[in-house]
């Protein structure tokens, strides 16, 4: 198991613009060649949008990326005519396959906060997709079958526990709280990237949401 820290992220963003960035992964400028991915994430980013900023139309390709939001309304616009609101709670998957372009905005009056995370598809190209699952439920994981993974959302009183996937690679972001795992506190912004995970548990030492990547091998099947 190897921890990172909220500290430990790569900042981004254009904080002139009202875009604050955190990276956990090699972005842009901040090139380590240790720390290009885990299992098929290939990147996982906390976004800060104050009030009518965002990103304006750019391009994606090759790349399923999955956005939860933790706080405000995201304003998604893309070029295979989709044109959406995204809430807390709710899960929004973009398959850029052979290529998309894309507008994220806080259209809002008040601070948007989401946590964006990229995955490596088993198969590039084909055509784009999109889809919203509104209200996810904690019992009710999202299948990603096109990256062999799974997205656990856990959302935990203190004191309460909650079983880590057993899975060649596990992903856990804490969006807010604080929990433990195999012995390590971990706190909003912190991770953990498991391999070989088997009969672990987390348990929230603290009111807690935390987002759980379950993904395997491509070579093998989920147990």
């Amino acid at each position: 198991m190897r921890i990172q820290r909220a500290g430990e992220r790569y900042p981004g963003g254009d904080p002139a613009a009202g875009i604050e960035t955190s990276h956990a992964f090699s972005f842009g400028g901040h090139y380590d060649p240790d720390n290009l991915r885990f299992g098929a994430i290939l990147a996982c980013n906390e976004e800060r949008l104050a009030p009518g900023a965002g990103f304006e139309e750019h391009p994606h390709s090759h790349t399923e990326i999955v956005t939860w939001v933790v706080q405000g309304e995201l304003t998604h616009r893309d070029s295979a005519g989709h044109a959406t609101t995204v809430r807390a709670g709710d899960v929004q998957r973009l398959s850029s396959a052979g290529g998309v372009r894309h507008v994220e905005r806080n259209d809002a009056d008040v601070p948007l906060v989401f946590v964006q995370m990229w995955l490596a598809p088993l198969d590039p190209g084909g055509e784009p997709g999109y889809e919203i699952v509104p209200g996810i439920a904690d019992s009710t994981p999202y299948a990603l079958p096109e990256a062999a993974a799974m997205l656990h959302v856990r959302r935990l009183e203190a004191g309460e526990r909650t079983a880590v996937p057993d899975a060649d690679f596990v992903y856990t972001h804490v969006v807010r709280g604080t929990v433990r795992v195999d012995g390590e506190e971990l706190a909003a912004g912190d991770a953990a990237r498991i391999t070989d995970a088997r009969d672990l548990a987390l348990m929230a030492t603290g009111d807690a949401e935390v987002l759980l990547w379950e993904m395997r091998d491509p070579r093998r099947s989920f147990s």
